[in-house]
């Protein structure tokens, strides 16, 4: 509202001075200096009418600078000033860069100049750049010519920095929104991740106790049934989230507290029902992790689980997680290789790998993933567990 004000309040500034200039050319170049009369010709008063217009036409400067421009340039070739034109190439210096700035600025310039030198030629008691620019000769040229720069430069100037502080606000604005996007793709790649991470570790225990159903004794079918159903369950409820999340936008949470390490006793419970032997030890100064360092290595314990199950299923694994605060957490998943031929292949395209590397460098770890030498397969991973700060006694 202040802007508006203001633009306002300089438009009605810039109009009544281009008026008031106008009719002040149009008195000073009918002045006689014997009767001290005003004897305006026919010419100076078609000059005082288009350069009215000129003036009121700058109202539109900023909506159509070209046009406006254009029309201000007419009354300094006639007999008038050349205050409107000069008002008119601010806005344009603000709209444009580019030749027809140039172009425009260099007529701008040219009239100016005509409008000066007529000045310099009128009685002393009217002429207003008499005083400091010669009557005839090469003087008259010069003086001529550095004031019409002098003139000519002060509105391209400000429409110039007009401009730039307008493309900076622009650039502000892209950087605002550049950064907002990033942070949605962030989200949603954190989204992505957990959702990989959640159902993709219970669609795989949901594949192996369907595989055990379908041979199961019969006297077993049941318990297996009811551990698919369970597993079913859970999946659908986290795929509903995602589906609001993606539909309404809004923030993304599983159901119950985040997971952490007192909860992978749990997970491994679940893995071993489903068949796949686990071991799992534990050598922690505290079993109270930070809860960002405990959910990191519950997720990378359950994608490492995940990937045995659709790539080894059936296969041993060996989890082992030790460190203390200030030494940071080593997390080791070891698990056979099967021999070539005994496992279908498994769709997969390696996201849960890249996304255990991702999580655990974005906390300041590092990682080495792949077979070794042991004819087994290994993730290791370490991750920094900071002090916690002293309590001062009081």
């Amino acid at each position: 509202m202040g802007k508006r004000v203001l633009g306002v309040v300089v438009t009605v500034l810039a109009v009544a001075v281009s008026v008031i200039s106008s009719v002040y050319v149009w008195g000073a170049d009918g002045y006689s200096q014997a009767d001290k009369h005003v004897h305006p010709s026919a010419l100076s008063w078609l000059s005082l009418v288009v350069a009215v217009g000129a003036a009121v036409m700058l109202c539109w400067r900023h909506r159509w600078p070209e046009l406006v421009c254009g029309i201000a340039l007419v009354p300094p070739f006639l007999l008038s000033d050349a205050l409107a034109a000069l008002v008119a190439l601010a806005a344009l210096a603000a709209a444009r860069r580019d030749r027809v700035l140039w172009l425009g600025g260099a007529l701008v310039f040219a009239a100016t100049a005509l409008a000066v030198s007529r000045d310099a030629e009128w009685p002393q008691a009217v002429t207003m750049f008499g005083t400091v620019i010669a009557q005839s000769g090469p003087g008259k040229v010069i003086g001529t010519l550095v004031v019409a720069a002098v003139l000519t430069s002060i509105p391209l100037t400000v429409g110039l920095l007009r401009s730039t502080r307008a493309d900076l606000r622009e650039r502000e604005r892209r950087e605002e929104w550049l950064r907002a996007e990033m942070t949605r793709q962030e989200e949603r790649s954190r989204i992505a991740h957990e959702m990989h991470d959640v159902l993709g570790h219970r669609l795989s225990l949901l594949s192996l106790q369907a595989g055990a159903l379908e041979v199961s004794a019969p006297e077993n079918a049941g318990a297996a049934a009811r551990t698919v159903r369970s597993t079913a369950k859970q999946s659908l409820e986290d795929l509903r989230q995602v589906i609001g999340v993606l539909r309404d936008g809004r923030d993304f949470h599983l159901d119950g507290p985040a997971p952490a390490l007192t909860d992978l006793p749990a997970l491994v419970g679940q893995t071993r029902q489903a068949g796949v032997p686990v071991s799992l030890t534990m050598l922690l100064d505290q079993a109270a992790a930070p809860p960002q360092l405990g959910m990191a290595l519950y997720r990378i314990v359950q994608e490492c689980l995940t990937n045995i199950v659709r790539h080894a299923p059936g296969a041993p694994a060996d989890v082992l997680i030790r460190g203390g605060a200030g030494a940071g957490v080593t997390l080791e998943v070891v698990n056979p290789i099967p021999p070539p031929g005994t496992v279908p292949p498994s769709p997969g395209s390696g996201t849960g790998l890249t996304g255990i590397t991702e999580r655990v460098t974005a906390l300041g770890g590092h990682t080495n993933i792949g077979p070794t030498t042991n004819n087994t397969f290994a993730v290791q991973a370490w991750l920094p567990w900071p002090q916690p700060p002293r309590v001062q006694p009081e």
